[in-house]
């Protein structure tokens, strides 16, 4: 033991009390799960008061641009803990953990911060603003659903590696009634397949590792998605498409290549995503009606308690794809989107900027939209706001048709160097109308006019309060 490590430990003796019995910390998995480690980071973990944990840092990789090997760590927890993280390569004078809305603060000791936990968090720790190699740090909440073997009803995934076949698609297709059950320790190199299928559950704290696409769920309804962790797939993280009551719940996501998108759902009704990490080198949450076989217009939507990270394109994407050969317009509609923090947006591209983007083709229709209480803490390249009606010919038939009663509530940026937001409609007909927003800062400041835009005279009922 180094003697940075030793004194912090009678320091930790002198001021911290152990909260007694009934603490729970899980530290998974056990031995070398035979996935890439980083060697950039140790990291431990323990209880109040308690024994020292070692944790694996595993090596997963981010942004497309230029990818780069970045560090991940789990932990399950249900009673405060502090973590130890010891910086092995090279000295560093600044650290950030993010969000920075958490409000975690850190001692140093030498090369190693110590900072403290109250509950479950999804964070970001860097070391001189190092974005790119910093530490992915997910506290989850202890586990309720627990398995240990495969029945007639539950698809169990124990410790190691797992290889399925059904090859060249390497995917496990589940059927109906049934619980798939990933154990801590375990990894999956296999897409997902719930196809046609309803009472599902997907959970655990495994991983999916770099899978043509991670979980994919088509024509199904009443289905989960609790706890498990997606490393680089090749395609989508979470696909959704012609699916109701759809619940996708503590969910991690790496992402590197092209149209690697978080989680998209096409024509898809009553879906909650909840306390979520995305960082993806794509849209990390885009919303969409037709395409391919599905139809029928998008509805009743949440996304809330998330942290999203776009290394490349938006965090937040509504309205890209729809029917045009629909003349009424499909519509995507009661979209929430509560408490979330936006660590990064970085986009060179102008079609395909916007931290909060609404951009319509193919006469789709989207209304009642909210955003509140959404900090966006870093833009790259790109813009905070993108509401569009607009003709894309690289994916789009005909134009979009109409955005209409949205609102922003409760939004903060703190940035500079980024471009200027833009509503558009594209014409007399397919306007913007009816937007609100509610206590916008930029850098402290409330946003009070249209002044802070691009705009066009295709847009109405733009208020500020």
């Amino acid at each position: 033991m180094t003697r940075t490590i030793r004194t912090y430990l009678t320091f930790a003796m002198i001021v911290l009390a152990a909260t007694g019995a009934g603490a729970r910390l899980s530290v998974y998995p056990s031995g070398n799960p035979r996935m890439p480690h980083n060697d950039d980071f140790t990291v431990r973990v323990r209880s109040i008061g308690g024994e020292w944990q070692d944790l694996f840092e595993y090596k997963v990789q981010v942004d497309m641009d230029r990818i780069q090997d970045a560090s991940m760590v789990q932990f399950d927890m249900d009673e405060p803990v502090e973590v130890m993280v010891k910086k092995n390569n090279g000295n560093f004078s600044d650290v950030k953990i993010r969000p920075l809305e958490r409000g975690i603060s850190h001692s140093r000791f030498g090369d190693v911060i110590v900072f403290r936990l109250d509950k479950p968090e999804y964070l970001s720790v860097e070391f001189d603003g190092d974005r790119l190699h910093n530490l992915h740090l997910f506290a989850n909440p202890v586990e309720s659903e627990t398995y240990t073997e495969s029945n007639d009803s539950v698809m169990y995934f124990g410790p190691g590696i797992h290889r399925p076949g059904d090859l060249p698609n390497v995917q496990l297709r589940i059927r109906s009634n049934t619980v798939v059950y990933l154990a801590p320790g375990a990894v999956v190199k296999a897409k997902l397949l719930v196809d046609g299928a309803e009472n599902v559950r997907i959970t655990g704290r495994g991983i999916l590792d770099h899978p043509i696409r991670g979980i994919e769920i088509t024509d199904s309804r009443n289905v989960t998605v609790d706890g498990v962790t997606v490393v680089n797939p090749d395609h989508y993280t979470v696909f959704g498409g012609g699916s109701e009551n759809i619940v996708i719940r503590n969910l991690k996501s790496f992402s590197t290549r092209g149209w690697s998108d978080g989680i998209d759902m096409m024509c898809c009704r009553n879906v909650t995503i909840d306390n979520v990490f995305m960082r993806n080198s794509d849209d990390c949450i885009a919303l969409y009606n037709h395409r391919w076989d599905w139809r029928g217009g998008s509805s009743d939507i949440t996304v809330k308690n998330s942290v999203l990270w776009a290394d490349i394109a938006h965090p937040i994407n509504i309205g890209g794809h729809g029917d045009p050969d629909n003349e009424q317009g499909e519509v995507i509609e009661r979209l929430h989107f509560r408490d979330i923090d936006i660590l990064e947006h970085d986009e060179d591209d102008p079609p395909y900027r916007g931290a909060m983007c609404i951009v319509l083709g193919d006469n789709n229709i989207a209304r009642d939209i909210t955003f509140e209480d959404i900090r966006v803490e870093n833009i790259q390249e790109g813009m905070l706001f993108h509401l569009e009606v607009q003709f894309n010919p690289k994916y789009n038939k005909t134009p979009g048709r109409k955005i209409e009663n949205v609102t922003f509530r409760n939004i903060a940026y703190d940035g500079y160097g980024e471009s200027k937001s833009e509503i558009k409609g594209y014409d007399d007909t397919r306007t913007v109308s009816g937007v609100t927003f509610d206590n916008v800062r930029v850098n402290g400041k409330k946003i009070t006019s249209l002044n802070d835009f691009i705009t066009n005279e295709y847009i109405h009922n733009i208020r500020f309060r």
